[in-house]
C-alpha cells in the first residue's frame, strides 16, 4: 500500500516493514489505547470498548486498521473490528458452542461430524478477532499456538478412520502458524492414504495479505490437492494488496471458495452482496457460502432474519452470473449441520408435471419422464449403499415402502373430559 493511501498514524512506516507480515503482527492494536493512539475514536467508541474488551478480545492488524473509515457510523470494516458496546448485550438465545463442535470433538482439536470429513483445529491464535466470530469461546482466549501432542492425538484419529477423505484445517487461523509447522500439519495429512482433500480456512488474504508469500505458495503446493477457503465479508475488503494475495494462491493452483457471513450494517443488502460477489470473482475467488450469523455470544446485533439471506438470493438468481450466487446455508444450533435455505421455485407438482416460477416470475409447466429406470439399478455398490441407510429422508428413498407414521398419544383425563 503506498504511504500516500495510508492514515496518518502509519504514513511514515517504511514500506519493506509494512509489507512484512511479521511486522504486522508485532503491530497489532491489542488494547483500548492502541486505537486511541492510532484511529483517535470519539468517546462513545473508546466506552464501548471498555465496556467489552475484558471479555472478548482485541486484536486488528495495522493493514486492516488502514481501512477504517472513523467519520462514519456505518463502515462495514469498522463494524468488523473495533468492539462496541452491544457486545454486551447477551441474549437468551446466545450460546457459548452453538455448533457444538466441543460434542462432536473424540480427541482435543478434531470435530468429527459429517461422515467422510473432519475440523481440525491447529491453533487458538488469529491476527484479528472479528467482532463476529463463531468461535470466541476459544479463539484469542488464551492464545494458544500448535500443540504437537493434541495435534499427534488428531492424526492417530484420521489415519484409524478410513472413511475420512477430506480434512479442513482451522482455528483461530492456520497460517498464523510458521511454514516449518504448517508443512508438518501438510506432511502428515498427505501420509494417510485415504485423506484425498486437504481444505485450509484463512482470513489473512483479507485482514493480513502480506502473509501469503511466495515461500508460504512453494511449500504448500508438494501437498496438493488443497482448496483454500477464505472470508470477505463486504467489497471494501478487496484491495490491491488482498486481490495480489488471492492471484498468488491462484496462480499457485490452489482453488479459492470464499465463506461470507451475513451481517446486519455491514452486509444485509442485495446490491451489497451482488457487488462483492461479482468483484470477487474478478480476483478468482468463488463465492461458495453466504452463512447465516450464528448464535454466539455478544453477536445478536450482526444476526438478520433468514427471510432477508432468501431475499438477497432471489436479488442475485437470474440477476447476475451463476457463479457469483452462493449457498445460502445455516449451521443449526445443536450441532445439526449446515442447512441450505433457498427461495422456493417450485409452485407444485403432481406425478407427471411441474409447475415452476424463473427469476422473472414467469411460470412454466414442466412435463416429467414417464419412466424411471436409473443407472443405479445396474451398479451393486449403489445398491449396497442405498440399504446402509437408515435414518431420514435417504431411508425413504432407499426403501421406497417405508411408512413413518406420527406416535399416538393418549389423552389425560382432563383432555378427555
Amino acid at each position: 500500500m503506498p504511504k500516500s493511501n495510508r492514515i496518518t498514524a502509519y504514513a511514515d512506516i517504511p514500506a519493506k516493514a509494512w509489507n512484512d507480515w511479521k511486522w504486522q503482527l508485532d503491530n497489532r492494536l491489542t488494547t483500548v489505547e492502541d486505537v486511541v493512539r492510532v484511529l483517535n475514536p470519539s468517546q462513545q467508541v473508546i466506552d464501548g470498548m471498555k465496556a467489552v474488551s475484558a471479555q472478548f478480545k482485541l486484536s486488528i492488524t495495522p493493514y486492516y486498521a488502514n481501512l477504517i473509515d472513523m467519520q462514519s457510523a456505518h463502515c462495514p470494516i469498522r463494524a468488523q473490528a473495533i468492539p462496541s458496546i452491544v457486545e454486551a448485550d447477551i441474549v437468551e438465545s446466545d450460546m457459548l458452542d452453538p455448533l457444538e463442535e466441543d460434542r462432536d470433538s473424540p480427541v482435543p482439536g478434531l470435530t468429527h461430524r459429517y461422515p467422510d470429513r473432519v475440523l481440525l483445529l491447529i491453533t487458538d491464535v488469529c491476527s484479528m478477532y472479528c467482532r463476529h466470530c463463531t468461535r470466541r469461546r476459544l479463539v484469542g482466549q488464551e492464545d494458544r499456538t500448535f500443540d504437537p501432542t493434541f495435534f499427534q492425538q488428531a492424526i492417530d484419529y484420521i489415519a484409524n478412520h478410513p472413511e475420512i477423505r477430506d480434512v479442513i484445517i482451522s482455528g483461530g487461523d492456520p497460517l498464523m502458524v510458521s511454514n516449518k509447522k504448517l508443512e508438518h500439519v501438510l506432511k502428515s495429512l498427505r501420509a494417510i492414504s485415504h485423506v484425498e482433500i486437504i481444505r485450509i480456512g484463512s482470513r489473512l488474504p483479507v485482514v493480513l495479505p502480506m502473509r501469503i508469500t511466495p515461500s508460504l505458495i512453494k511449500m504448500m503446493r508438494k501437498y496438493h490437492p488443497i482448496y483454500i477457503s477464505t472470508h470477505f465479508n463486504h467489497v471494501k475488503e478487496i484491495t490491491p494488496e488482498s486481490a495480489k494475495a488471492c492471484t498468488m494462491l491462484a496462480d499457485g493452483g490452489f482453488p479459492i471458495n470464499n465463506q461470507t457471513v451475513l451481517l446486519r450494517g455491514v452486509n444485509d443488502c442485495p446490491h451489497v452482496i451482488k457487488q462483492l460477489n461479482q468483484k470477487l470473482l474478478t480476483i478468482r475467488v468463488r463465492p461458495y457460502y453466504l452463512y447465516q450469523c450464528d448464535l454466539s455470544k455478544g453477536i445478536s446485533h450482526f444476526r438478520t432474519s433468514l427471510g432477508r439471506g432468501i431475499q438477497i438470493i432471489e436479488a442475485l438468481r437470474g440477476h447476475t452470473s451463476g457463479l457469483a450466487v452462493p449457498t445460502f446455508v445455516v449451521d443449526l444450533p445443536g450441532g445439526g449441520g449446515k442447512v441450505p435455505v433457498m427461495p422456493n421455485y417450485m409452485i407444485t407438482r403432481s406425478d407427471d408435471k411441474a409447475v415452476l416460477r424463473n427469476y422473472e416470475g414467469a411460470i412454466t409447466v414442466y412435463q416429467e419422464p414417464h419412466r424411471w429406470e436409473s443407472i443405479c439399478g445396474h451398479d451393486p455398490a449403489c445398491e449396497q449403499q442405498r440399504y446402509k441407510s437408515k435414518s431420514g429422508p435417504a431411508m425413504l428413498l432407499a426403501r421406497p415402502h417405508t411408512i413413518l407414521e406420527p406416535q399416538k398419544r393418549k389423552l389425560n383425563a382432563d383432555e378427555k373430559g
